[in-house]
């Protein structure tokens, strides 16, 4: 039986956050904490919470997401986004757009749909048949904003006891055309199952990728608490040499933040509890 109580938290890049742009990211993510959280308390489903808190750190662009996506190779933009529903495990997924304002937008409206990932013009042409907002002309890339290689996401959990994960980014600054990272990848960059937990991901897309990290944390979740599993990423990355930080609900709504990156933007809220936005976490940080 769910208890009533919603809880939700947002993140804006495990990375090295230069000085001047740490408290505008903080903020950046109490704004999306705040969107998310408005429609957790007055009832609303987790999958419209992380769908709405995503939109709006899409559309900021001091995360490396939707408007502040940076340059491939060859200069252009290509975003992924995914985001799971706990409750039915659809999956919605998109790779490689370039036209579209909130990736997060057309993955969501994949969810009941049997494929779980689109790529590229195929991902657009069924954006735009579903009503989603596009760009007239490709997304223009954003200067990198740190590392250029974070990633943006948030989990939620409702009152009914349902959770719910998404992910969206900007892609890695420099890489090939085509590249997709671990983002859009279930398992990998986010995962949500009722009864269990929902985690949402951000680093090195590849590492993160190669040892299925959402699906670790998940495993972790089934038999430790909140602290416990989010300090599941630290020895899969410590092999690879690789960076990461992760947000986390366990089944009960208890909150989980950790991160071997030098700064990781984070927020979150839980019924009963004040908001709290950080940049630096205590590694297995949790409420």
């Amino acid at each position: 039986m769910a208890d009533g109580r919603w809880s939700i938290a947002v993140h804006g890049g495990a990375c090295r956050i230069p000085a001047a742009l740490q408290v505008p990211r903080r903020e950046g993510c109490a704004a999306a904490l705040e969107a998310g959280r408005s429609i957790l308390e007055r009832g609303g489903g987790a999958l419209e919470a992380v769908k709405t808190a995503v939109c709006l750190l899409e559309d900021d662009p001091l995360f490396n997401a939707g408007r502040g996506s940076v340059a491939n190779a060859d200069g252009e933009v290509e975003m992924d986004a995914g985001i799971m529903d706990g409750a039915t495990l659809d999956v919605g997924a998109v790779a490689c757009v370039r036209f579209l304002y909130n990736p997060v937008e057309a993955a969501h409206a994949m969810l009941r749909e049997p494929p779980i990932l689109l790529v590229g013009a195929g991902a657009e042409a069924f954006a735009r048949a579903h009503g989603i907002a596009e760009c007239k002309e490709a997304m223009r890339p954003a200067a990198p904003c740190g590392s250029g290689h974070d990633t943006v996401g948030c989990v939620a959990r409702d009152r009914e006891g349902h959770v719910a994960a998404a992910t969206s980014t900007g892609g890695l600054a420099g890489t090939l055309a085509g590249r997709v990272g671990d983002a859009p990848l279930p398992g990998c960059g986010f995962y949500a199952e009722d009864g269990i937990g929902a985690v949402s991901l951000s680093g090195d897309g590849e590492a993160i990728a190669r040892t299925l990290l959402a699906a670790r944390v998940m495993r972790a979740l089934e038999t430790m608490n909140a602290s416990a599993a989010a300090a599941a990423i630290f020895k899969p990355m410590a092999r690879l040499g690789a960076e990461a930080g992760v947000i986390l609900l366990d089944r009960d709504g208890a909150i989980g933040i950790a991160h071997n990156s030098p700064h990781f933007a984070a927020a979150y809220a839980r019924e009963g509890l004040a908001p709290v936005s950080a940049i630096v976490w205590d590694n297995e940080h949790a409420r």
